[in-house]
């Protein structure tokens, strides 16, 4: 055999090696490693912050001094929004147009891809009307919440309260993510540790129209 013969053998065992190594990593990562499910199939699946509800505050008899209320985030991912009518979808939930695109060029200012605050603390009667046509405006979801709230005008200054983390308490505190909430001041800064709860993930499916269909793989990556 001469010298060329074993040149182009060497050269064709090189291609197989590395076209047998690529087939390889292929199977591996998309029957194997089914972590790989959640990216590739993440036009189906939404990833849900599902934050904890703050413990409640009571004085030594019993009697409740402060609880929460359910409160809606609107959340909007830019690069998935399709042409809708905006005068309706303003007037479910009580914005100007103005509001309107200011916010959406905000959410595209922070990424085209991954969802953003469009709306805060959305109230249960305004989620209503709009969660029967929220599967007309592509690109909107909603993030279910929760808001304090002081029944009685007593101690104020002792029961504190809380406000939303800015960038200096996220620094300092890792725990803690943007849009998160802390208590500031009186016994909701003093037990903010046993107050907070502890946050969560879960991945739920969702059809072409956004709306929710289940939990993905049963709940399985949900934290």
């Amino acid at each position: 055999m001469n010298s060329n013969n074993i040149q182009r053998l060497v050269i064709s065992a090189i291609f197989v090696s590395i076209a047998f190594i690529y087939i390889v990593r292929l199977f591996f990562v998309q029957v194997v490693d089914e972590s790989y499910k959640l990216s590739a199939n993440n036009n189906v699946v939404r990833q849900i912050i599902d934050y904890p509800v703050r413990g409640l505050i009571y004085d030594r008899t019993g009697k409740l001094l402060v609880y929460n209320e359910a409160a809606y985030d609107v959340m909007v991912i830019p690069n998935q929004l399709q042409e809708m009518d905006t005068t309706e979808f303003c007037s479910l939930i009580n914005i100007s147009k103005d509001y309107f695109n200011k916010n959406i060029r905000k959410a595209k200012r922070y990424s085209s891809k991954r969802p953003s605050i469009f709306l805060k603390q959305l109230s249960s009667k305004d989620f209503a009307s709009l969660q029967e046509k929220l599967h007309k405006y592509k690109g909107f979801y909603v993030q279910p919440r929760t808001v304090r709230k002081y029944p009685y005008k007593i101690a104020p200054h002792a029961l504190g309260y809380i406000g939303e983390v800015n960038d200096k308490i996220i620094n300092k505190l890792p725990y803690y993510k943007s849009g998160d909430y802390i208590g500031i001041s009186g016994i909701e800064q003093s037990y903010e540790q046993h107050l907070r709860g502890k946050r969560g993930l879960k991945y739920v499916l969702v059809d072409v129209f956004g709306r929710e269909k289940g939990r993905f793989e049963e709940g399985k990556y949900d934290t």
